[in-house]
């Protein structure tokens, strides 16, 4: 009952600084995150299960050969994992708001940043990639050789320990550093990745002719959808990363606004993992079962 009056207050207006956990014991922010640990827990969870399930299959096809990963797979696999992470600390949280355990809360939470960054980190690294296959094709095929798998793999570590050191800062309260980091490379590199491909689309298959500059053509359109889905879900967490910062430093923050933003994260939670599905044929299967039951 100590929360009633809180709870008002954050339904009107702005509240007096909070701590993100505190935020989230209070309604209606209490009421959003919780649909949003049910969207985690019953939607997004068997999927991240399915993918790594499907992943360890293929390893087990294609161990002997390590270059038949592909970059963007390996970034999938990855995110994945922390999205698992990202669950327990949903979870962890849910246990927290429904109990009144304002630690619990503030570990969830806390431990679900650690995958917010990931996402991003992830995301951007995929637009890289196809950005290089397309307008940097030969660059792009080297890195497809043992030293390009080792240049990723230190970048996959760089990744992990960067979200780690958000999560420590996260610890603190201290979201900011981090969240501008990913926003800066957001803004930079996302979207000249995505022109690039534009630009090179546009040109594409000039002195090729026949079959081979079709090939080309459909290579290079798959990678440009690639790059608009990211660049899309990317933009999306960047106008409310940026909302949400503007909030949290503010002397009065608005409760819903904070919370709010990790609905407008589902779509990154899902744009790698559908990408990877559609590369791995399963969406095709699906819908070619639907339609075969219709």
């Amino acid at each position: 009952m100590e929360n009633t009056s809180t709870s008002n207050a954050s339904f009107l207006g702005p509240n007096p600084v909070q701590s993100y956990a505190e935020c989230l014991i209070t309604r209606p922010s209490s009421i959003i995150y919780t649909v949003f640990i049910a969207i985690e827990v019953f939607l997004f969870l068997p999927l991240f299960i399915f993918i790594l399930f499907f992943g360890l299959q293929q390893w087990r096809k294609k161990r002997s050969n390590s270059s038949a990963l592909s970059h963007s797979d390996c970034f999938t696999y990855h995110l994945v994992l922390m999205e698992l992470a990202g669950v327990l600390g949903c979870i962890i949280t849910f246990g927290g708001i429904y109990g009144n355990g304002i630690k619990f809360v503030k570990a969830g939470s806390t431990l679900f940043s650690f995958t917010w960054y990931g996402q991003g980190f992830f995301h951007i690294l995929t637009c890289v990639e196809h950005y290089l296959a397309v307008v940097h094709p030969v660059t792009y095929l080297m890195l497809r050789q043992t030293r390009g798998i080792r240049i990723r793999n230190v970048v996959v570590g760089c990744v992990w320990l960067l979200s780690f050191s958000g999560l420590g800062l996260a610890v603190k309260d201290n979201y900011i550093i981090m969240d501008s980091l990913v926003i800066i490379l957001t803004t930079t590199i996302t979207p000249f990745c995505s022109l690039s491909v534009i630009s090179a689309l546009t040109r594409s298959g000039q002195g090729e002719q026949g079959t081979r500059k079709e090939r080309v053509v459909q290579s290079k359109q798959r990678a440009f959808y690639t790059i608009v889905a990211v660049l899309l879900v990317l933009l999306l967490r960047l106008a409310w990363s940026v909302a949400w910062i503007f909030n949290t430093v503010r002397a009065y923050s608005n409760c819903v606004v904070m919370t709010c933003e990790v609905l407008f994260n589902l779509p990154s939670n899902l744009v790698l993992p559908l990408l990877f599905l559609q590369r791995a044929g399963k969406l095709v299967s699906w819908e070619n079962s639907t339609e075969g039951q219709g």
